[in-house]
Formats: structure tokens, C-alpha cells, sequence
């Protein structure tokens, strides 16, 4: 069932659906700690059946992108690993030639190694990631891995962060995340981070410019500041559901806000195509 449109007009809206692309986050819209979320599999399917131009757009920090693509496959997903967007893929373009002191998960190491020298000093760049819910964040994010980080920034790296999340859902609960780890270090070293992923539109834009010709586009996803805030600051349709981060009180306090709050991403392909 659709959920409500929260005073924004969308019950009545109708696409024109031509070619509309589908902007979909991964973590707490399609799944949550390796399991797809009901309905989620289908939807991607029904969303291609109808001819529009999928891609997913996710700040996760704690897989390489060939690795993620083939775990969305295991769970039912049908996507190709090129219709993955993902930050430490847009970092390592980004940063590419720079010599970087990693603050992240070694499983996204080959994919920043394509682009940037990972170095433990002398580096040009501080790069910050999030944590996974294993053990390594005990290693990655150790106190003398911190003091070498502070070290670097304070010879003159810059500092950069994958994402900025405060926190994420998992199937136990929610977990901290990176804004814990850069805070501490922009508070430590007087410097401000650089973003790359969501809230910054970079990861929507480069979704967008690799389908081409769309009749426009609807982001979907369940955190409000990253998700909501990325498609508005482009003018893209905004959609939130109620899984994963969701939460009433962020919703009442978002500016800006969504265009529609739905229950699901399986009310996603009927709310797309107007019906």
C-alpha cells in the first residue's frame, strides 16, 4: 500500500513515465545486513519490466563494487555491476594520482588502488570510510591508525570523506558510523572534510549522466539527509520509505523534505507509474 503523501501532492500526481529513471539507495531500502527487504527484488524486476532506466546509488564504504553487485545477485537482485554507483569507485576517480592514507575497510582497497597509491605517510590525502559490523573496525580505526592520520593532517594532507552518515541500520540495531571518526579528527587538526558521497549529488549526477536521455528521475531512499538531501539539491524527485533509517522525527524535522513517504520499496513501481 502507498503510504501518505504527507500534504505533498502526490496522490494525485501522474508521471509521464517514458524512459523515467529510478535512482534506488541499497542499504535499508533494497536490504538490511545481507537480507533483501520484502517485496524488494520484485520491484527492481516490475521497475525494468516497465522500461525505466534503473540504477543504484548507495554511500556504501564497506564493499568493493564487484563484491556488492555480486551479493545484491545472491539475494535476488538483477543488476549489472556497472549500474552500481558507488563512493569509493567516485573517490578513487575523484582523487586519482593522489597518494592516500586510507581510514576505511580493506575490502574496498582494490577499488581505490585502481586510481591512488595507498600509503601509510607521507600521503596527500586523509580518506575516511565507514565501519562494517565485524571486527576490523577495531584495527581500521585503532587508536595509533587515528594518531597517524592526525600526523598526516597536520603536514598538510587534506582530509576527505567517503560519506558523512552518522549512523546506520542493521538487523541488530543501529551502528556509528564515520561522522564519529571524522569530527574527532577535523576537531583534533582544525581542518574541514571534503565529501564524496550522499548528501553531495555527485554519486546521483554520475548515475544519471551514465543512462542518458531520461524523461526525468525519482530518488528513493530512507535516510532523509543523505537521500533526500542529494535529490533535491538537483532537482530530482525526492521518495522516502519507511524501512531501514526511517524515522518520524527526522522526517518532521527535514529541510528539505520529500516529495512522498511511502511504506515500501515495493509501493515503488505503482507510485512511479502514476497508478
Amino acid at each position: 500500500m502507498v503510504g501518505d503523501a504527507r500534504g505533498r501532492g502526490n496522490a494525485a500526481r501522474v508521471h509521464s513515465t517514458a524512459m523515467r529513471a529510478v535512482l534506488l539507495d541499497v542499504d535499508g531500502v533494497l536490504q538490511v545486513s545481507g537480507r533483501a527487504l520484502p517485496g524488494a527484488p520484485e520491484a527492481v524486476l516490475a521497475l525494468r519490466e516497465a522500461g525505466h532506466p534503473v540504477r543504484f546509488v548507495t554511500n556504501n564504504t564497506i564493499r568493493a563494487r564487484a563484491v556488492l553487485a555480486a551479493e545484491l545477485r545472491a539475494m535476488g537482485f538483477q543488476l549489472d555491476e556497472e549500474e552500481l554507483e558507488t563512493v569509493p569507485v567516485a573517490a578513487a576517480l575523484q582523487l586519482q594520482g593522489s597518494r592516500v592514507f586510507p581510514l576505511t575497510m580493506r575490502a574496498i582497497h582494490p577499488d581505490l588502488a585502481e586510481s591512488v597509491e595507498l600509503v601509510d605517510a607521507n600521503a596527500d590525502v586523509v580518506l575516511v570510510g565507514g565501519a562494517d559490523e565485524t571486527d576490523e573496525p577495531r584495527e581500521a580505526f585503532a587508536w595509533d591508525r587515528l594518531e597517524a592520520a592526525f600526523a598526516e593532517l597536520e603536514r598538510g594532507a587534506r582530509l576527505v570523506s567517503l560519506h558523512r552518515t552518522r549512523w546506520w541500520q542493521t538487523a541488530s540495531g543501529p551502528r556509528m558510523d564515520s561522522a564519529l571518526v571524522i569530527a574527532g579528527l577535523e576537531e583534533v587538526a582544525g581542518v574541514r572534510a571534503e565529501l564524496v558521497g550522499k548528501p553531495s549529488p555527485a554519486l546521483l549526477e554520475a548515475a544519471l549522466a551514465s543512462i542518458g536521455g531520461v524523461n526525468g528521475a525519482t530518488m528513493v531512499g530512507d535516510d532523509v539527509e543523505a537521500d533526500i538531501g542529494a535529490a533535491k539539491a538537483i532537482g530530482v524527485e525526492a521518495v522516502l520509505v519507511r524501512t531501514g533509517k526511517f524515522r518520524e522525527e527526522a522526517l518532521a524535522a527535514a529541510d528539505p523534505g520529500p516529495d512522498a513517504v511511502l511504506d515500501s520499496i515495493a509501493d515503488v513501481p505503482d507510485f512511479v507509474a502514476g497508478r
